[in-house]
C-alpha cells in the first residue's frame, strides 16, 4: 500500500533524517514511536507529500487522509461543511452520519470555534474517514487531551480503523497508544534519525 525509502532529509547543513525504509500493507496499522524533536512529524510530512525536499522515494496510494496534531479545520464553515467541502460530491446525509458516528452529530451547524478541542479532534477524525482513504496518516492525534477525552478518541479511532481498514501510519510518543492501535511499532531514534 505504501513504500518508503528515504536516504536523507536535511535542513540547511543539518541532517535530520538518515536512511529510513519500510512498508505499510493495506489494512495494517503502523506506529512510529520516538522522543519529541527526533523528526517524526518531518517524516510524516514527507510521506504525506507536503515536504518534497528529501532524498529518496515514497510510493503511496491515491487516496490519503491526514489528521494533524492541531485540527486543521475551516473556521468559517460549520462542522458539516468542513466535511462536505473537503469531499466534493459527498452527500450531506453521509457527512451527518460520520458526525453521528464520532459523537458530535448534534454539532453539525456549529463552527469549529464553538467546539471544544476534543470535539474539534472528533470532527477532524470524521472528515478523514468520510473520504474512505486508502492511507490514513495521523500525527500525534491524542496529544493535549485530558485522559478521559484521550480514551474516548482512542476508542473512536480504534473502531473506525477496524471498520474502514485503511493502511494507517501514526506518530506518537506514547508507548501505550502505539501498543493499543498498532499491529507493528517502529522506533525513530538517533541523530540523524533512523528506524530501529
Amino acid at each position: 500500500m505504501i513504500k518508503v525509502d528515504i536516504t536523507g532529509k536535511s535542513y540547511g547543513t543539518t541532517q535530520v533524517l538518515g536512511r529510513i525504509a519500510f512498508q505499510v500493507a493495506a489494512g495494517e496499522t503502523v506506529a512510529i514511536l520516538g522522543p519529541s524533536g527526533v523528526g517524526k512529524s518531518t517524516l510524516l510530512r514527507i510521506i504525506a507529500g507536503i515536504d518534497k525536499r528529501f532524498d529518496g522515494r515514497v510510493d503511496s496510494p491515491g487516496t490519503m487522509a491526514i489528521v494533524f496534531q492541531e485540527p486543521t479545520l475551516l473556521p468559517w464553515r460549520s462542522a458539516l461543511r468542513n466535511i462536505t467541502l473537503t469531499h466534493p460530491g459527498l452527500p450531506d446525509a453521509d457527512a451527518q452520519a460520520m458526525l453521528d458516528k464520532v459523537g458530535i452529530g448534534d454539532k453539525a451547524d456549529l463552527f469549529p470555534g464553538q467546539l471544544s478541542l476534543g470535539q474539534q479532534r472528533r470532527l477532524a477524525l470524521a472528515r478523514a474517514f468520510a473520504g474512505q482513504p486508502d492511507l490514513l496518516i495521523m500525527d500525534e492525534p491524542f496529544v493535549s487531551l485530558d485522559p478521559a477525552t484521550a480514551e474516548t478518541m482512542l476508542s473512536l479511532t480504534e473502531n473506525l480503523i477496524a471498520e474502514h481498514r485503511p493502511a494507517t501510519l501514526f506518530v506518537t510518543h506514547a508507548q501505550a497508544e502505539a501498543e493499543r492501535l498498532a499491529s507493528r511499532i517502529l522506533m525513530l531514534e538517533g541523530s540523524p534519525a533512523t528506524l530501529r
